[in-house]
């Protein structure tokens, strides 16, 4: 997909306009600007795994100026990337609109080959260091407690991708069902992407059969209920960045669905990400406590880091083996204590000659 939009960007496209720098702009993308608008200067900006992105300045009518960030990706994968993601960031510009960057339109190039996708944005310079976290987990508490899901239920209106995987996030009313639908869909396709491994398809009947109704069902048993939090769904430090000017911090590249708030910080406890430090998850807990019951918080929290780990190996492919392993050793940990298997039944533990390592530039705590 992104050499497809490579080619895209490297033709020359009667549809499209050169301006100052890099980047030609379709004219679908320049309908989002009002009539007289003049575009200043396009040019490629920041990296991206599955995209092409472009920051984008204009000068309105009135004279004044403003600045834009447009992303670009290729076929019917690319669409159900920014359609996503342009729901995912509109709904959360709807609750918090001092912790993303404005969304502001979605579409498709007038292009004909290859069909290629955008979504338009405002703009906001920002320093890519790691977030701070009392600022970060103090706004991510808002978001949690502050969203109302449109229907009351788990999920989304529309299919969003955690980077280029999309998300089975079709509304449920039990989060316990919601979650098994969640989890079962990235297992099903790590099968797809990195082969069948017997051993871990033995350990996750277990999860999906046993673990995950013990474990999580506990959230929506004895009178107790769970309520539908809008949570960004892919919140690392990369999706995070710290405004040059007012020194705020947005979030961005968001997955979103509406889920149980301790979904979100899972992701936190995957060891490749820098926001792994236990300091953004203490700091979160202050202004967001354990669900009911507390003292299985920890083992919640490990479910919920099995889908981060599971979908980045998809994600990744055979980069992720490594953190693929990682999901089958916490598999079994949740197993061993909520529902072990009789002596000698279950599948071998991993030997220490078995495991892969991560590479340098999947493991983020390195750069």
């Amino acid at each position: 997909m992104s050499e497809a939009i490579h080619s895209l960007l490297n033709d020359s496209q009667p549809s499209a306009l050169s301006v100052s720098k890099d980047f030609p702009l379709d004219e679908n993308v320049l309908a989002n600007f009002p009539d007289g608008t003049k575009v200043l200067y396009a040019a490629r900006f920041g990296t991206s795994a599955w995209t092409i992105t472009a920051r984008i300045t204009v000068e309105l009518p009135d004279g004044s100026h403003s600045r834009y960030f447009l992303k670009c990706a290729a076929e019917d994968r690319g669409r159900v990337m920014m359609e996503g993601e342009y729901n995912a960031m509109s709904e959360l510009h709807r609750t918090m609109p001092n912790f993303v960057p404005k969304p502001i339109s979605w579409g498709k190039y007038r292009l004909g080959s290859p069909d290629t996708y955008y979504l338009l944005s405002d703009f906001i310079d920002m320093n890519d260091r790691i977030p701070e976290p009392n600022q970060l987990c103090s706004k991510l508490a808002q978001l949690h407690r502050n969203s109302i899901s449109p229907t009351g239920k788990f999920g989304m209106h529309v299919t969003t991708c955690n980077g280029r995987i999309p998300q089975a996030v079709n509304w449920e009313s039990s989060w316990t069902t919601f979650f098994i639908n969640l989890q079962r869909h990235v297992a099903d396709l790590d099968f797809e992407v990195n082969g069948y491994w017997e051993e871990l398809d033995l350990l996750e009947k277990r999860i999906f059969t046993s673990v995950i109704p013990r474990l999580i069902g506990a959230l929506e048993r004895d009178g107790r209920s769970v309520k539908p939090c809008l949570i960004h769904a892919d919140l690392w430090e990369g999706n995070t960045g710290t405004s040059y000017e007012t020194g705020d911090i947005y979030v961005f590249d968001s997955g979103a669905f509406y889920a149980h708030n301790e979904m979100e910080i899972g992701d936190w406890r995957c060891h490749y990400n820098k926001i792994h430090n236990k300091i953004y998850t203490r700091t979160y807990l202050r202004y967001y406590g354990p669900s009911e019951p507390k003292e299985e918080w920890d083992d919640r929290n490990r479910m919920y880091s099995i889908y981060y780990n599971v979908i980045y190996s998809v994600n990744h492919m055979d980069q992720g083996k490594a953190v693929r392993q990682t999901a089958y050793d916490d598999m079994y940990y949740l197993i061993d204590k909520y529902a072990p298997f009789s002596e000698g039944q279950g599948p071998p533990r991993l030997s220490e000659s078995d495991r892969a390592s991560l590479s340098t530039e999947r493991d983020h705590t390195k750069t």
